[in-house]
């Protein structure tokens, strides 16, 4: 999911890609998108973005003598799941391109296109930020960390720190990947509650005999969790590309998985937060996390298959099985004993269960082991 370095990337890929280019025409809107359409017209127009936190804002600016007259118009994007820019010929359009802007002649048309393939992307006209989000852990760094300490008091604190980080209210811009990075760095069990690992930063004050290059050396080399909100962006950022998802482009992408040290990393540990969302750390030697895996990387059953039998040992219990069969029948079997207990007697259904079906008397008919074939039972019952 796009976090605040890749809407700052984004901003930064449009400013450059479209600086010298003019748009003109009507934007034009997917038909399958449920987002309002742009009600923009304009002969020659020019592009440019910012970005806040998790949210990107265009400006369609009408260059002088443009018809028909008018005015600025700005959207606001926040990108959902999937959300990107790209500025392609205009006869390749990408499939999920909800919505294109296209330069003026003369020369080759091209589309800048917001591309979003899950369809959970969204932009709202006016080119306000949305209300309630607090200041951007990237650009608006002094009042992001003002914000945090001046309402420690906030029930979102009550919660473990994991959750506390992605709360738009206060740290704008962090998202999932973002926050396994930074307590992982600072060591930080990610259920802590939150409001006790943030209320020691409220006492914490630089020294007054160092110099001004004293106290900057002594917060790099020592951040507390909200410096590292706001140095930890930046670092991606300053990687380049257009950040998160292998969608961006190999090179990028790789240089992106070489900079991560805990988020989907081998030997890293994984549970779900309260929101169903994973949160990546590093379990303390000596503990084992209680892994739980997400619904999205849920083994399937066929995922889930027993290793087979050797032949010897699946033939040697299907002739267990038969000669066994007459002394373990429904009335003979002793007390207290249950299927789980025995998985290898065959089911006995109850009477009259089914139509077709025979009693629960007499004998029935051993069901047949094939040696090679691995069980397909998706919750693995063998002999234990």
């Amino acid at each position: 999911m796009p976090e605040g370095p890749e809407l700052h990337l984004a901003s930064q890929f449009v400013n450059e890609a479209c600086g010298a280019l003019v748009f003109g025409g009507c934007v034009e809107k997917s038909s399958v998108s449920r987002n309002p359409e742009v009600p923009f017209e304009s002969s020659a127009y020019r592009i440019s973005a910012s970005a806040r936190g998790k949210e990107l804002r265009l400006i369609l600016s009408p260059l002088p003598g443009a018809q028909p007259p008018q005015e600025p118009l700005a959207l606001v994007f926040r990108f959902g799941m999937s959300g990107s820019f790209q500025l392609v010929p205009r006869e390749e359009l990408p499939r999920h391109a909800h919505l294109r802007f296209y330069t003026a002649p003369p020369g080759p048309q091209l589309a800048l296109c917001f591309v979003d393939v899950r369809r959970f992307g969204h932009w709202d006209l006016g080119g306000k930020w949305q209300p309630g989000r607090g200041p951007c852990v990237l650009q608006e760094y002094e009042q992001f960390r003002e914000n945090v300490l001046r309402n420690l008091a906030d029930k979102a604190f009550d919660r473990p720190i994991c959750e506390a980080l992605l709360d738009q209210r206060f740290f704008n811009g962090i998202g999932n990947y973002l926050r396994a990075e930074i307590l992982y760095r600072l060591k930080i069990p990610p259920f802590e509650k939150a409001r006790s690992v943030l209320e020691t930063l409220q006492q914490r004050r630089p020294s007054l005999k160092l110099t001004l290059s004293q106290k900057i050396k002594a917060k790099l080399q020592n951040p507390d969790l909200l410096e590292l909100c706001h140095l930890v962006p930046k670092e991606v950022v300053q990687l380049g590309g257009k950040g998160y998802g292998s969608e961006s482009g190999e090179e990028d992408f790789a240089a992106f998985r070489a900079w991560l040290r805990c988020y989907g990393m081998p030997g890293m540990s994984s549970l779900q937060d309260r929101h169903g969302r994973t949160i990546w750390f590093q379990c303390p030697a000596g503990r084992k996390s209680r892994k739980k895996k997400s619904k999205a990387t849920q083994p399937s059953p066929e995922d889930r298959v027993e290793d087979p039998l050797p032949p010897s040992k699946a033939l040697s219990r299907t002739r267990r099985a038969k000669r066994d069969l007459p002394e373990r029948t429904a009335t003979q079997r002793p007390e207290g004993t249950s299927l789980q207990q025995d998985p290898e007697v065959p089911t006995v259904p109850k009477k009259g269960r089914r139509k077709g079906r025979q009693a629960a008397s007499g004998h029935r008919r051993p069901r047949k082991v094939k040696a090679d074939t691995p069980s397909l039972d998706p919750e693995g019952t063998s002999a234990s």
